[in-house]
């Protein structure tokens, strides 16, 4: 292959509320702690054991980062596309430290919150689109991926003309 590929998805929680920080400029940078688990079943034992991944999110697409600093909260289920950096610097002792991050920077983020209406709610993407009550998909991706919908349930078979109570609880749009 000629070229190459940088790009991260993570589907996690966070592990505390988004720290919001502006830059000279006035644009906001938000990092998250997101956390991602996996679950396995211990095969000498019967033991389900659980391992716990914390990564490291760095949001500076406009967009995104206003979504996150409004929307999102501990605990919140994210999706997130981003790019990993590795950052290197010096700590007053002289020492070299390394880290790295998911990075959601420009047209190639995305983020979406997949939380229902009460676990955080709307949010906004590259394009500064905001979403209903229901989440959404915030990125700059291309427009054919569409947001996760919740689709209404549809009547009975062989059901009557009746006005269709049950479709007029959540409608999603």
């Amino acid at each position: 292959m000629a070229g190459s590929v940088n790009k991260v998805i993570l589907v996690g929680n966070l592990g505390k509320d988004p720290e919001v920080r502006r830059m000279q400029n006035g644009n906001p940078v938000v990092n998250l702690t997101i956390a991602t688990s996996d679950t396995w079943r211990d095969k000498a034992t019967g033991e389900r054991k659980e391992k716990t991944e914390w990564h490291r999110v760095v949001i500076f697409n406009e967009g995104l980062a206003k979504v996150a600093e409004q929307y999102l909260k501990k605990g919140a289920k994210v999706y997130i596309e981003g790019a990993l950096q590795t950052r290197k610097w010096t700590d007053p002792q002289g020492v070299e430290k390394y880290s790295t991050e998911v990075v959601l920077q420009g047209f190639n983020s995305t983020m979406t919150m997949l939380d229902g209406k009460g676990g955080g709610g709307a949010g906004a993407g590259g394009g500064d689109s905001y979403g209903g009550d229901m989440g959404g998909d915030f990125g700059a991706s291309s427009p054919s991926s569409a947001p996760p919908r919740r689709v209404a349930a549809s009547a009975p078979a062989g059901g009557g003309g009746g006005r269709g109570s049950d479709m007029d609880d959540d409608i999603p749009f």
